[in-house]
């Protein structure tokens, strides 16, 4: 077989990644259109990641969070984009990286990217340890979005998050719970 000297793969996912940036950028001008809201998962390790040390001991590997009501000071440029959002009621700022996310998701239109993310040296790769931060209430509340968590297929035991906090402020889920099962 011949070597794709070219790397196509890489090509294609800075590509898709350039569409996550055009969308941010939109919704920074405008705010979120209609009934879109993101789910966007990243690794909290990855190169240029700026999280609080609070949230990076909380989730050390990767996190979900959701911009739909509760975000603000949303800033994208041409490498990532910054945003706060509340943990527990405490007001966060950060900063990702388009090179660190592992996926974007768009449930009003039922629209996902998946993208292959390369850790630091110091973390191991994980399977399961995700969780949905910021406005996850608000999302669980749309009518549309709790019928679709509800109709799909109870996840695995490993992709399954709970709240850590215990508080009950936020449902945890995982992103698996709305990929299609293949």
């Amino acid at each position: 077989m011949t070597e794709d000297i070219l790397r196509y793969d890489i090509l294609v996912q800075n590509a898709l990644r350039g569409v996550i940036r055009k969308v941010l950028s939109e919704v920074d001008k405008t705010g979120l259109p209609g009934n879109h809201h993101f789910f966007i998962t990243f690794l909290t390790g990855a190169q240029g990641v700026k999280v609080s040390n609070r949230i990076k001991e909380q989730y050390p590997e990767q996190m979900t969070i959701v911009l739909q009501h509760q975000y603000w000071e949303l800033e994208v440029n041409e490498t990532g984009f910054g945003i706060g959002l509340s943990f527990s009621d405490i007001p966060e700022k950060l900063y990702i990286p388009y090179a660190a996310i592992r996926g974007f998701y768009d449930p009003s239109v039922n629209f996902e990217l998946e993208f292959d993310v390369e850790q630091s040296e110091d973390q191991e790769e994980t399977s399961g340890d995700v969780a949905t931060i910021g406005a996850a209430t608000s999302v669980l509340q749309d009518d549309s979005a709790s019928d679709k968590a509800e109709n799909k297929e109870t996840p695995d035991e490993d992709d399954q998050s709970s709240n850590e906090d215990g508080d009950g402020s936020a449902d945890v889920v995982s992103l698996d719970s709305f990929r299609k099962k293949k």
